[in-house]
């Protein structure tokens, strides 16, 4: 429901701030501009979900492999403990704690292509333990919401784009956006628990956050030892080591148990072929919505908007050049990432406004493009609230990000 205000937001505001540039500043390009989008925006989803067929078929095909070898069963009786305290809803040992637990793994180290199937698993899983299938339970959220928050320990692809763009130091904003997610991450975990009554004040789950704050230190402490060659060859070696330890592991754990392999992958890769093609109306919805509001102008006057109140009380306004980065992360990946590459090409990428645009980038996720996606890959329409506690996630990684960023780049 929240999303359906959402979409009909987007379209609404857009006209009006359309009509008023058309009327009063004799803008005639705004509405060729903002239908240009709407087709644009409708390829782009489509082409999003072809190109996501050969990835979804590939790792739900594996996933289907590591069920019948009993791999993700044993991940699920691993974390059992710690996953039904925050997802109370799930049965002690269920294979969709083995899937939660890949698709975070994955997200972790950067592996989208990875986490994105892995996630599409464990939302088809958790709707069979549905009772109202069009109703979101407390554990999708909790887990939608986990990653909305977008917890990143290998930022690969940010430090990629930061070396094409000639920063001196590409990886010197990765100490800044672990700390930014993890920020975030643990805002949605006790925003989401406090909708939902989790009490977060249990031994297990203090020992287990307790436990991922030293492993996010130590990661910190050995990373900042290394220089920007060492940190960029062990970031990467280390994410793909692991992708394809995944892969032969389960392939070989199915064989030691007499599954037949190859027809176990056959069978996963039909589910990643369906998928692709159910959530292509979800995310044509989105992303027209998202780029009409776009094409209307509407993001810039935000932005205009909030420097405007900045100013007004006195603050420092360094930060808002890089602001549209994050107002369109929560809707746009793509759109996000060519909004940080554009901060870095006027700014520099040495520049605070630069460096700042980076660690919007990575300190969360994209909270509608997720929801529409893995809510629709079940046929959720009622999120309830998914998108409260995903947006407040984001305002969390935001406002982290932002004194950071002066702390280390001020």
């Amino acid at each position: 429901m929240v999303l359906n205000y959402i979409w009909i937001g987007f379209f609404l505001v857009s006209f009006l701030i359309a009509v008023v540039r058309l009327i009063f500043m004799g803008d005639v390009e705004v509405f060729p501009a903002m239908m240009d989008s709407t087709f644009e925006s409708s390829k782009t989803a489509f082409e999003i979900s072809i190109g996501l067929t050969g990835v979804l078929a590939l790792w739900m095909g594996i996933m289907k492999v590591g069920e019948k070898g009993g791999v993700v069963a044993a991940f699920a009786k691993l974390l059992g403990p710690v996953f039904c305290r925050l997802f109370p809803d799930i049965p002690k040992g269920h294979p969709v704690t083995g899937s939660i637990f890949m698709n975070i793994a994955a997200n972790m180290l950067g592996l989208d292509n990875a986490a994105t199937p892995m996630g599409l698993k464990a939302m088809e899983q958790m709707q069979e333990l549905n009772p109202k299938k069009d109703t979101a339970t407390n554990s999708m959220i909790m887990f939608l919401v986990l990653n909305t928050s977008g917890l990143t320990i290998i930022p690969v692809s940010i430090l990629v784009y930061r070396a094409q763009m000639g920063a001196a130091q590409p990886t010197d904003v990765f100490i800044p956006i672990l700390l930014a997610t993890f920020f975030s991450t643990i805002a949605g975990l006790v925003v989401t628990s406090l909708f939902q009554r989790i009490n977060l004040f249990n031994r297990t789950l203090l020992l287990t956050l307790g436990g991922l704050c030293l492993f996010v230190a130590a990661i910190i402490w050995g990373f900042s030892r290394m220089d920007k060659e060492q940190m960029n060859v062990v970031s990467t070696t280390v994410a793909n080591t692991l992708l394809m330890s995944v892969i032969v592991g389960f392939i070989v754990a199915g064989a030691l148990r007499r599954v037949n392999v190859y027809d176990a992958f056959i069978e996963g890769a039909k589910d990643g072929f369906t998928t692709a093609v159910r959530i292509i109306p979800y995310l044509v919805a989105i992303l027209v919505g998202i780029g009409v509001f776009r094409a209307a102008g509407a993001m810039d006057m935000l932005v205009g908007g909030v420097k405007w109140v900045v100013e007004a009380i006195g603050c420092n306004t360094d930060f808002v050049e890089a602001l549209p980065t994050a107002l369109m992360k929560p809707l746009s990946g793509s759109g996000a990432r060519g909004m940080m590459v554009d901060a870095m090409t006027q700014y520099g990428a040495d520049s605070f406004v630069g460096r700042l645009s980076c660690i919007f980038q990575g300190s969360t996720d994209t909270t509608f493009y997720i929801l529409a996606v893995y809510f629709g890959s079940v046929n959720i329409r009622y999120t309830r609230h998914a998108v409260t506690c995903g947006l407040l996630a984001d305002l969390a990684g935001i406002i982290a990000a932002i004194a950071i960023a002066y702390m280390f780049f001020g």
